[in-house]
C-alpha cells in the first residue's frame, strides 16, 4: 500500500508474438521474461497484488508458478491490433465485480524487464505526492532529433525542418523517450475509451539510459542475455 491506497500490478502477456516466438516465455538470465515484472512486482513493498492478464495458457501457468495471478484475456483483446488499455479496462470491471477496491495500479510490461522496484516505488510515491493521474518512466535519447537526416532522391536533409545539425550538443533542447519500465495510474480515474494510458495530470519520471532495455526482437532478446552475462 502507499498512503493507506492498495496497489495493483498488472502485466498483459499475449501468447501470440509475431516479432519474438513465444517471446513472453523466451529466457532471459536463465528464466522466462514473464518472471522479470512478476519478481520486481513482489518485492516491492507498495505492490499488494500481482497480476498477469493472458489468453495464453501456458503464460498462465508460468505467471502463477513466479507467484502471480492468471487472469484470462477475452481472445478479442489478444490479437495484434488490442491495445494494452483496453485489456486492462476490461481487467478492472473484473476485479470490481469481485470485490476489489484498488486505485492505484502499476503496469509493468514482460518486454522491460530491467526496472527496479525503486523505479516503481518513485512513481508511486510521485503520483500520490504530486497528485498525478498517471506517471511513467522516461530516459534520455542518444542521438537528438535535430542531428538525424532524411534522404530525398539522393539529397541530405535535416529530417526536422529548419534543425540545424551542427549546433553544439549543449545549445540543443534534451529529448526523452517514454521506455515502458513503468506506468503508474489511479484505476479509478482511467479514461473509459481512448489508447492512452497516460492521461489527465501526467509526471515523467526520468531514469538512466543503461537501467532499461526493451525487448522487442531477436537481437534485443540477445543483447539483454549478454548484458546480465557481463
Amino acid at each position: 500500500m502507499i498512503d493507506g491506497e492498495r496497489v495493483i500490478s498488472i502485466t498483459p502477456a499475449r501468447g501470440g508474438s509475431k516479432s519474438v516466438k513465444g517471446k513472453n516465455l523466451r529466457d532471459l538470465g536463465g528464466k522466462p521474461l514473464l518472471a522479470w515484472p512478476i519478481e520486481t512486482a513482489i518485492v516491492t513493498p507498495e505492490i499488494d497484488r500481482v497480476i498477469v492478464s493472458t489468453d495464453d495458457a501456458r503464460i498462465a501457468e508460468t505467471a502463477r508458478h513466479f507467484g502471480a495471478e492468471s487472469y484470462d484475456r477475452p481472445a478479442h483483446l489478444a490479437g495484434d491490433e488490442a491495445l494494452v488499455v483496453d485489456a486492462i479496462r476490461d481487467l478492472e470491471t473484473r476485479l470490481r465485480a469481485q470485490g476489489e477496491t484498488a486505485r492505484v495500479a502499476v503496469l509493468l510490461e514482460a518486454t522491460s524487464p530491467l526496472r527496479t522496484p525503486a523505479m516503481i516505488g518513485a512513481c508511486l510515491s510521485r503520483l500520490m505526492r504530486e497528485e498525478l493521474d498517471s506517471i511513467a518512466t522516461f530516459h534520455l535519447v542518444p542521438t537528438n532529433p535535430e542531428r538525424l537526416w532524411r534522404i530525398d532522391d539522393g539529397v541530405p536533409r535535416p529530417f526536422l525542418d529548419g534543425a540545424v545539425p551542427w549546433r553544439p550538443r549543449q545549445q540543443l533542447q534534451p529529448i526523452y523517450q517514454l521506455n515502458g519500465a513503468v506506468y503508474a495510474f489511479r484505476l479509478d480515474r482511467l479514461p473509459g475509451t481512448g489508447p492512452e494510458i497516460l492521461f489527465g495530470r501526467i509526471g515523467a519520471e526520468i531514469v538512466p539510459a543503461d537501467q532499461v532495455i526493451d525487448i522487442d526482437d531477436e537481437r534485443d532478446l540477445i543483447m539483454a542475455n549478454a548484458l546480465l552475462a557481463s
